[in-house]
């Protein structure tokens, strides 16, 4: 008995870690192209306008959306090895592509490939981390485990610059080097990750009863057994809202991620080029506390419910965007500096709970990567607007509209309060406030 913990023990830190720097390493070739317009528009030898770099953005955005709606259903059919290791293989292909070939249909086509392979990652290895630990430790463990996308876009940019303007002199080899780095990640992957418990002999951590079937029922079930994850989660009221919340959330984080320098240049011309592209760094680097944090808070304070935490947060990141273009405008970098991480803070938490540990837990295992993947894609959607709106609107008004987007994602979100994944709940007629006790699980 102690032996078979161990083990479990040993596995549940293996698959944390191989899934984390899977997820952070998609990040490498996610940013290759946002590092490459540095020196794409100086290349003669390849005219690229901003309007057209913006349209290659669209592409990828688009296929990233289109991609989260897929992969889930795929995941929890064919499991994350076969679709995660896919797209990382991928992935790295197209980026090698991208910086060995500068032509606008090449590029145009390798963004459409790189969404699609991208979007892989973030359904299946959601699934792959709810396989291997129980629900009512997954809001600390997938709060800790999404540090890896602040992570990823933390390091990815500065090291793609470094081989690119540093060491080669030439943006292609912002896609190359980071290729490279996926490439091997992806060997990694294939060696040490499994999908789940019993694929080493270890008993499910909750397994679900299959229910008894005839030959016939089973081969009709084997024909619909695709799409009948994605069934599931339609009828699940839970998940609609938590897609709903995402797609009101994701755009902000995405326009800070592709517009904040432009933003901060824009507002503070004084902090330089320089300034205003490391002042954005603020707001990821707290996106590396952030998960954790609240991922802490929905298992510890609030007994793994993941809609009071998320609402919380989701309030002070309404006050805290509702007041970023005042900040800037005082010009103190200070100010700005401890906004941009507050913002960091309050929306890299529930972006992460509402994508990760809530998706999985009310997706259940059956459908816990569909669950993960049809949030995502709703997110998705919104990033795409959040990639869009700043280079149509002014920034006072995009805040104020991502402020309202913040507070309705809060207000969505609120008659789920007490929401708990069925297999959790205990409900008493007689005793409203032992209503939601947890109910223990087996590991």
């Amino acid at each position: 008995m102690n032996n078979s913990i161990g083990t479990i023990k040993r596995w549940r830190v293996q698959i944390f870690a191989i899934t984390w720097l899977a997820y952070a390493a998609f990040y490498f070739t996610r940013k290759a192209f946002s590092v490459a317009k540095l020196g794409i528009a100086e290349d003669p030898t390849f005219m690229l306008d901003k309007m057209a770099m913006a349209n290659l953005d669209a592409i990828y955005l688009t296929a990233y959306a289109f991609g989260q709606f897929t992969w889930g259903i795929l995941a929890d059919r064919f499991g994350p090895r076969v679709v995660v290791l896919g797209g990382l293989l991928i992935s790295a292909a197209a980026a090698l592509v991208m910086g060995s070939f500068a032509t606008l249909p090449i590029f145009a086509t390798c963004m459409l490939i790189q969404g699609l392979a991208q979007s892989t990652g973030w359904s299946g290895l959601c699934k792959n981390i709810g396989s291997f630990f129980p629900a009512q430790q997954r809001g600390r463990v997938l709060g800790l485990w999404s540090s890896c996308y602040a992570f990823g876009g933390l390091v990815a940019s500065p090291f793609a610059g470094w081989w690119a303007y540093t060491l080669i002199g030439s943006w292609h080899a912002a896609f190359i080097s980071s290729a490279a780095v996926v490439g091997l990640v992806a060997v990694l992957f294939f060696i040490f990750q499994r999908n789940r418990p019993e694929d080493v002999g270890l008993p499910a951590v909750e397994p679900e009863p299959e229910p008894e079937r005839t030959t016939e029922e089973t081969c009709a079930q084997s024909k619909i057994s695709v799409l009948e994850p994605l069934k599931e989660i339609l009828r699940n009221r839970t998940v609609l809202v938590l897609g709903l919340a995402y797609f009101l959330l994701k755009p902000a984080r995405y326009a800070i991620l592709l517009w904040g320098p432009v933003i901060v240049f824009e507002q503070m011309p004084s902090v330089g080029k320089v300034g205003a592209a490391i002042i954005p760094t603020a707001f990821e680097l707290a996106g590396l506390l952030g998960p954790i944090l609240l991922g802490l808070a929905s298992d510890k304070l609030f007994g793994a419910r993941r809609m009071p935490a998320c609402v919380i947060s989701l309030l002070a990141l309404t006050v805290s965007l509702a007041l970023f273009m005042g900040a800037l405008h005082t010009g103190s970098v200070l100010l700005v500096v401890v906004l941009l991480f507050v913002m960091g803070l309050t929306l890299y938490g529930p972006d992460s709970m509402i994508s990760g540990a809530a998706a999985i837990d009310f997706g259940t295992a059956k459908a816990g990567a569909t669950a993960a993947g049809f949030v995502n894609g709703c997110g998705s959607v919104g990033a795409i607007l959040g990639g869009l709106l700043p280079g149509y609107f002014d920034s006072v008004t995009v805040f104020i509209v991502f402020a309202g987007c913040a507070l309705f994602s809060a207000l969505v979100l609120i008659p789920h309060w007490n929401s708990r994944p069925a297999g959790l709940r205990v409900e008493s007629p007689f005793v409203p406030d032992q209503a939601m006790t947890v109910k223990p699980l087996r590991s």
